[in-house]
């Protein structure tokens, strides 16, 4: 029993320690991060809500067309009856004098069902048209959100991935300043070497340390950013995909951008609106009907009773505006004025789109050859420092110019990978600006 409840134990402990490790291993590609985060942010998830509410402001709209019908009751008992002067003429009397009379009985029940239905009512159908186009800006403004939210990510993402390579290179010149750092010690051991040549190396191998601890803490910031992006715990474990794919991107299409869409969908509300606002100056036509029943009562004995009349009727209602203070006017000169601004506007969304698309198509063409620049000499300044290693070994070369030499090494390695994010993002940029992030992935 004891052998079976230590085999139970062992294979627990082999599964949790298989499950965790593919957990902790799992890489979260730039797309994964993508998909989590248009599940989980929580401004798209705003900005989705505003869509569908602007639907159901739609479908409020729209539910104006449909005959509207409402029931009705009340019940009156006067303590007092109302009074009326009837003329005294009516009975026989002189002209001018009038007599007061009391009317009606005390107690009445009213019950009736109202109906209503707009016939034409050319603001009511423009307010339907209106209301469609507030939902195309919200589900613009939605994919504005999502765009900034692709673009944020993706950023994120490449500057992860920076400093990912920036600790690569870190580590490898860490063991070359160990090992330089070794010799060095040797050589002072053996009198081939001053103690500033150590302090010098040890110097290096402490900044090259201090730096990687930089990096560390730069890497952990930047995830957590890219969590909160996501819409995840900061405190969830998440390892990206160090490998950056970089290669040459020419094949991007025209699209407007967002913005200039959102611009675009702007004046067309304006003008929906102006409309509108003319619209209001026709007349309105709408079917109305009622019908119920009417009661009477007397509770005064012996001629008490309780009687109920039927009522009916159904009517054309004409509503034709005169004169409202021009009050109108004045809103109509208003919204020309705002469709005016929204035309200069997209003028302005057009011209910025053109010249951030060329900056951007300069930067990918400019940090192109950089790259390529760049990458030919870290291969240059490898061989320098290779060839300094095996010169001070020999003798030939002093501990000054491996210094040299290992500083140029970085420095290029440094300015490869920044021309190298400058790219990426430049087509990021471009993509951006060409109204296509979201759907290039």
């Amino acid at each position: 029993m004891k052998k079976i409840k230590s085999i139970k134990v062992i294979m627990i402990w082999i599964f949790f320690t298989v499950l965790n490790t593919q957990v902790m291993g799992q890489v979260w590609s730039l797309n994964k991060c993508l998909d989590t985060a248009k599940l989980n942010n929580k401004q798209l998830a705003i900005s989705l809500s505003a869509i569908i509410i602007s639907e159901q402001k739609n479908d409020e709209v729209k539910a104006n067309l449909i005959p509207k019908v409402a029931m009705n009751g009340d019940y009156k008992y006067y303590t007092n009856l109302p009074y009326q002067l009837m003329p005294s003429s009516i009975f026989g009397g002189p002209v001018g004098q009038f007599k007061e009379a009391q009317f009606g009985v005390p107690t009445n029940i009213n019950a009736n069902l109202q109906f209503s239905m707009p016939i034409f009512n050319a603001v009511l159908y423009n307010t339907i048209s209106t209301a469609k186009i507030a939902t195309v800006f919200s589900k613009l403004q939605y994919q504005k959100n999502e765009d900034q939210l692709f673009y944020d990510i993706t950023n994120l993402y490449y500057n992860a991935q920076i400093l990912k390579q920036q600790e690569k290179f870190l580590d490898a010149n860490l063991i070359n300043s160990n090992i330089l750092f070794t010799n060095i010690q040797l050589l002072h051991e053996q009198l081939l070497a001053k103690n500033s040549d150590v302090s010098r190396v040890q110097l290096q191998v402490s900044q090259l340390t201090t730096a990687k601890i930089n990096i560390g803490s730069k890497y952990e910031q930047v995830l957590n950013m890219l969590k909160f992006s996501m819409g995840i715990s900061l405190h969830r474990f998440i390892e990206i995909d160090t490998a950056i794919l970089f290669q040459s991107i020419n094949d991007i299409s025209y699209s407007n951008s967002a913005d200039i869409k959102l611009a675009k969908t702007q004046f067309e509300l304006l003008n929906n609106e102006l409309v509108t606002l003319k619209y209001s100056k026709l007349p309105t036509l709408a079917l109305y009907g009622t019908y119920g029943t009417t009661g009477f009562g007397y509770n005064v004995m012996p001629n008490n009773f309780l009687k109920f009349f039927p009522i009916g009727l159904v009517g054309v209602q004409l509503s034709y505006p005169i004169f409202n203070g021009t009050i109108t006017n004045r809103k109509i000169s208003q919204k020309k004025l705002d469709i005016k601004n929204s035309q200069l506007q997209i003028s302005l969304a057009e011209s910025q789109n053109e010249m951030q698309s060329q900056n951007a198509v300069i930067q990918k063409s400019v940090t192109l050859g950089l790259v390529e620049s760049n990458n030919k000499q870290i291969e240059q300044a490898q061989k320098i420092y290779n060839q300094s290693v095996i010169q001070l070994k020999e003798g030939v070369a002093n501990l000054t110019e491996l210094l040299l030499a290992d500083n140029a090494l970085r420095e290029a390695q440094n300015n490869y990978l920044t021309s190298i994010i400058d790219y990426m993002k430049a087509d990021l940029e471009l993509k951006k600006i060409k109204g296509i992030i979201s759907t290039k992935k």
